[in-house]
């Protein structure tokens, strides 16, 4: 077992970010948009019939009509276009002064509601969407997203069995990376449902916003929406570590300070998913390393040498048969060797790795792209399209070990 590394660095910054601080006032969560859409809202048509055309999306943008995403495919209603006063009004209900500030600072707010339940559809009231407010054009604009109601299993989402053992430790990081669109949401899901299942534990999700509503099974499940909840990714972790979590869920680490308590969470007893935007698991440990001053980034590889499980790239691919997309994933766990490279940034290294580590479950994307050619679920021309390594592609498919 590896030697537990401390730094007096590193600890001192964690201090620093954590510290109590009686003397300045506590954090406040602005007013945020109410979780629930009132009957009679001016969106609320809108909302419905996009779930009763199973849409994935709905642009509401002025100068164009409501824009609904069907199947991959753009449909647009059969409306004149909005004008920025009627976008303003089918938005109004949203645009409370938080939101504006967000729009304003950041350039968009994201939040999720729900449609209230009607007694003429019950169905409704399991209708939830996420929400994006942003300007384009000196008007406001939303691309609004449904949002799934059942939380799908690692089985249903043709992921490889060692997804299952990520779960298993009682300490570490799991990283779930890709880019936007590529479903690590619904990984991260699948994975908190796989707990539910099989173990009791105290979860806290920390999510902007929350997308799937985890209902508890074996464990106990908290879930902590950014903006409804709390101002930040960096204060909702702050606090988390105060509530006894066993387990702990960072929709996304943007910053030094949620990365160093999200790394210090990991080695000190909690398990910690979160997600990365990046292409692949050398991108993401460079991701890591690059939010530190050069000053503390050879402490921060040893501590994430030590912390990490496992980092889990995917991306989502046309399904042959037309219906939806597939997974294909790349996983690497963090074995002895892994942990040296990462400590001596030998990242050109991390592919051999997984390629020698295959008896203990690795899994490199060329495996997953031939998995799903063989099953039926993908074609061998999007498989070659999404390969990084085309020449073990070919030899995978010939049937053959790569020289």
């Amino acid at each position: 077992m590896s030697k537990l590394i401390r730094d007096p660095h590193l600890d001192q910054l964690v201090k620093e970010l954590n510290r109590e601080q009686p003397d300045q006032e506590p954090e406040v969560v602005p007013p945020w948009p109410p979780a629930q859409v009132p009957t009679g809202n001016p969106i609320e048509p809108l909302l419905v019939d996009a779930a009763r055309r199973a849409a994935s999306d709905l642009l509401i943008i002025a100068g164009s009509p409501p824009i609904y995403r069907v199947d991959g495919r753009l449909v647009r209603a059969d409306s004149p276009p909005l004008d920025p006063d009627e976008v303003q009004e089918l938005l109004g209900g949203f645009l409370t002064s938080s939101v504006r500030e967000r729009v304003e600072t950041v350039g968009s707010a994201d939040f999720s509601i729900r449609l209230a339940k009607s007694t003429a559809d019950d169905d409704r009231r399991a209708w939830r969407f996420r929400v994006n407010i942003h300007r384009q054009r000196a008007s406001f604009a939303a691309a609004i997203r449904a949002l799934p109601t059942t939380i799908p299993t690692i089985a249903e989402l043709n992921l490889p069995a060692v997804m299952s053992e990520l779960v298993k430790p009682r300490r570490g990081l799991v990283l779930i990376c890709g880019p936007t669109g590529a479903g690590k949401s619904t990984t991260l899901a699948a994975l908190v449902g796989e707990l539910n299942r099989t173990d009791s534990r105290h979860i806290l999700t920390i999510e902007d916003p929350i997308e799937y509503e985890h209902r508890n099974g074996q464990s106990v499940i908290e879930q902590v929406e950014i903006g409804r909840d709390a101002p930040s990714f960096a204060s909702a972790l702050r606090a988390a570590l105060r509530q006894d979590p066993d387990v702990i869920l960072v929709g996304e680490m943007r910053d030094l300070e949620t990365v160093a308590t999200a790394l210090t969470a990991a080695e000190t007893g909690h398990l910690i998913l979160s997600t990365l935007h990046t292409s692949d698991a050398a991108q993401a440990i460079h991701r890591i390393i690059d939010v530190f001053p050069p000053a503390q980034q050879t402490h921060i590889k040893q501590q994430l040498a030590l912390s990490l499980n496992a980092i889990v790239c995917q991306q989502l691919i046309p399904r042959s048969d037309g219906n939806g997309r597939a997974v294909a994933v790349e996983v690497l766990l963090a074995t002895h060797p892994v942990r040296n490279h990462i400590r001596n940034e030998k990242l050109q290294n991390l592919i051999s790795e997984i390629t020698l580590g295959k008896r203990q479950g690795m899994v490199s994307l060329e495996d997953s792209l031939v998995r799903l050619v063989r099953q039926g679920v993908i074609s061998v021309d999007d498989a070659r399209v999404r390969s990084t390594r085309p020449d073990e592609l070919e030899s995978l498919l010939r049937g053959s070990a790569p020289a």
